[in-house]
This record gives C-alpha cells, structure tokens and sequence, in this order.
C-alpha cells in the first residue's frame, strides 16, 4: 500500500481507548502518562529531523554530545518545535543551530513521511524534512550551538560503511538514512 503525505491522518496516533489517563509528571519538554497501565513519555512540542543531502553525493551528520549515555554521537540533525512554530519553521531552525547551515528558504524543505520513533512508549510521530544543499552552503557554515561537538559530511559509501560498523547507532537517524540510501537504489 503506497501512502502520500496527504494520508497523514491515517498515521496519527490513536490511543483513546488506553484508558483512564493520569499525568504522573510534566515538565517544559515532556509529560509522563498512565494510559489504561500503558506508561508513555510524550513530547511536549513536535519533534523534526533534518536530512541535509549535499550535491546528490553526501549527507552532513552532527556528532551529538549525549551526557546520558556518556557518548558522542552521530546524528542527523533534530530537535523540537518552539511554541507557535511549525515543523518546518523548526526544521529551518534546527538545521541552522545545529550545522550552521542557515536556509531562509522553506520551500526547499521536502515533508517526508513520518516516522515513529518509540510506539511501545511514545505516541508522537517525528517530522522529517529533507533538503538539497550544495557543497559551497555546506562549506560556508557558520558557528553551531554547543550540544554539537562537530559538523561532517559523509559521502553514501562512507556513511553505508559507518551503518555497518555500528557508528551510526541512534535509531531514527539509521531509519532514515536506510530508507533513503535504499530508496536511491530503486
């Protein structure tokens, strides 16, 4: 079965029936809930990723400082919508903070399908914008914020290889970058 973006309804999360419902902590970011004795950790703002691809040849990944697993790793970049802003607003933001890669141009963001990152936990479905880059808008970056610890471009080779060899471990990146590397070979 072949679903387009505007399907989208289909994929959102229903949980109606997990009932009764009790808030057992919220915070800014996210909330805790008891769903009919299903425990879920709910975003509190939608969440995007970025697939940065650079001249059809490469993809720029972000090495991620990850205090809680005392690890560093290889991302794409990601984050949350701020109050009042769209997923794509923030997939432009994001990019931005994250690479130093500034886009003012939201019509170069392509929606993708969601994705659903933790269904056993997490109801929200993660946005996921692609966008075309030349190397030159790579190269011409700017300063990014300080949970980044670098900027890399990785040609498709190379970032099969590091899929691999497990380098490459966060789920939803290795969904994504999968997808699209097998979707490339099609």
């Amino acid at each position: 079965m072949s679903v387009k973006i505007d399907d989208l309804r289909l994929f959102l999360p229903q949980c109606g029936e997990l009932t009764p419902v009790e808030t057992l902590h919220q915070n800014p970011w996210f909330i805790v809930r008891n769903r009919g004795s299903y425990f879920t950790t709910e975003y509190t703002w939608q969440q995007v990723v970025i697939l940065p691809v650079v001249d059809n040849q490469s993809i720029v990944m972000v090495r991620v400082k990850r205090p809680v697993i005392n690890d560093v790793t290889l991302e794409l970049p990601a984050g949350g919508a701020k109050e009042d802003e769209s997923p794509l607003e923030s997939a432009a933001r994001e990019l931005g903070e994250e690479t130093g890669i500034r886009i003012s141009d939201l019509e170069r963001f392509r929606k993708l399908l969601p994705i659903a990152g933790s269904p056993n936990r997490n109801p929200n479905l993660i946005h996921i914008f692609q966008i075309e880059l030349t190397k030159r808008e790579f190269c011409d970056r700017i300063e990014h914020d300080d949970e980044i610890a670098d900027v890399e471009l990785f040609g498709f080779s190379e970032i099969k290889e590091l899929l691999f060899q497990g380098e490459i471990y966060v789920a939803v990146p290795m969904a994504i970058i999968s997808k699209y590397l097998i979707e490339r070979e099609q």
